[in-house]
């Protein structure tokens, strides 16, 4: 696994869990909103600081009874070869696991579930499908996205999010998300934050503040036992 950074307590990351986070390098993605550029832009983590596999487990050993849980987040963890024996080597010291995922690689989701590898998945829905490489900025399979969106709804626990990107993202667009996903059991609106973006152009008068959000969230909100917009 290559790891770039460890936020070595968090209480928000794993709902209802005291927890650390673990940030993947490298993603599959070219979101040019990206707020953790640092671990997914090509021409940033070359300036990462690497932190060696045995550096986490050393670091999970001392934690031992004080964390619940491990959060893998990136970049895009999927993308790790190693991630299936990380992850079971982790369970095995005791930890629950949550995943944070983009969704492009099913068969990876699909060992982690079946094998009772992972407690809790996050997993995010860009964009609705005909705007979907123009929201990652590249090309992409949906068809495995919503194989993806299948196999999260049978994982243990899970949510679905989407980031509403100003100029990429619309009430339109978080409509038929919402149709997609219909009858999952959360799904959380997120305003877009500009702190990391600094390269990302787009027009702030179309920002959808969290009131509109809050909106749009009264209008299929019926279709999740949680729908909130966070932030």
């Amino acid at each position: 696994m290559i790891f770039g950074g460890i936020q070595k307590t968090t209480l928000v990351d794993y709902p209802g869990k005291v927890a650390c986070v673990l940030f993947t390098l490298g993603c599959d993605f070219k979101c040019s909103w990206c707020h953790n550029p640092e671990l997914s832009s090509a021409n940033l983590i070359p300036q990462q600081p690497i932190i060696d596999q045995s550096e986490v487990f050393s670091f999970l050993e001392s934690r031992k009874g004080l964390l619940q849980g491990i959060c893998i987040t990136g970049g895009e963890p999927t993308i790790q070869p190693d991630l299936i024996d990380f992850i079971r080597r982790v369970k095995e010291m005791g930890f629950l696991l949550k995943l944070d995922s983009n969704g492009s690689h099913p068969e990876t989701l699909e060992k982690l579930i079946t094998g009772d590898l992972v407690d809790y998945i996050a997993m995010d829905i860009k964009n609705r499908q005909s705007q979907y490489e123009k929201t990652i900025g590249c090309p992409t399979d949906f068809y495995k996205v919503q194989k993806s969106i299948e196999l999260v709804k049978t994982a243990p626990d899970y949510e679905f999010r989407t980031t509403v990107v100003p100029g990429l993202v619309s009430e339109e667009d978080i409509l038929e998300i919402a149709e997609i996903i219909d009858g999952s059991k959360r799904y959380y609106l997120q305003p877009f934050q500009s702190k990391k973006t600094a390269g990302f152009d787009y027009d702030k008068k179309s920002v959808l503040k969290k009131p509109d959000l809050e909106k749009i969230r009264d209008k299929i909100k019926h279709r999740f036992d949680t729908c909130e917009v966070r932030g």
